[in-house]
């Protein structure tokens, strides 16, 4: 990636998450979807985007651990945890403050993935607060690997497409493990 092209779009992306917009973006995993995880109509706007039933809790995306623990608890063994994890770790946390309820589950929790990927940890970093990360597929269609197997609906009803990573192809979703209220921790996508 030429920096100068990332900073490029990463201001454009800005711009549009300030005005409540929706933009398709490569992530450090699949192609997402995302939007200002504070906004509950943006967050509208993309479950109207993938035809998603509202009750689907979407997860959200920090820069690093600091802006982690402005919105939710993190003990220090979990932290020390996701660390060490040589891939993408989503954590569904029991509770969160400061995000959209639209993001939360049924049950008050909330996934959050502390990203490492060269266009959006400064992306979010520079945005300031967390955004929505959902994969760029319609409901029950099956994740696309590369920006070419995006479906023409989800392109045509996003408001900004990041131009950058479009002849990558992607890796499988984040892990997905849940933090228990004992403090246990569950793996449920590996």
């Amino acid at each position: 990636m030429n920096r100068n092209d990332t900073e490029n779009e990463i201001e454009r992306s800005i711009a549009h998450l300030n005005r409540g917009n929706v933009i398709l973006y490569p992530t450090d995993t699949v192609w997402g979807i995302g939007c200002d995880a504070r906004n509950s109509e943006a967050i509208a706007k993309i479950y109207q985007i993938k035809e998603r039933d509202s009750s689907k809790a979407m997860l959200c995306m920090v820069s690093d651990f600091t802006m982690l623990k402005k919105y939710v608890q993190v003990r220090p063994e979990i932290e020390t945890y996701l660390k060490k994890m040589e891939r993408p770790t989503t954590v569904i946390y029991p509770e969160v403050k400061g995000l959209s309820p639209k993001l939360k589950a049924l049950d008050g929790s909330i996934a959050i993935r502390v990203v490492n990927d060269p266009f959006c940890t400064p992306l979010i970093k520079k945005f300031g607060a967390p955004i929505v990360s959902t994969s760029a597929n319609l409901s029950k269609h099956p994740n696309p690997s590369s920006y070419e197997e995006i479906e023409k609906s989800i392109l045509e009803r996003v408001d900004y497409i990041v131009n950058l990573q479009t002849e990558k192809i992607t890796q499988a979703p984040s892990r997905l493990i849940r933090i228990n209220e004992d403090g246990s921790i569950s793996s449920l996508r590996e």
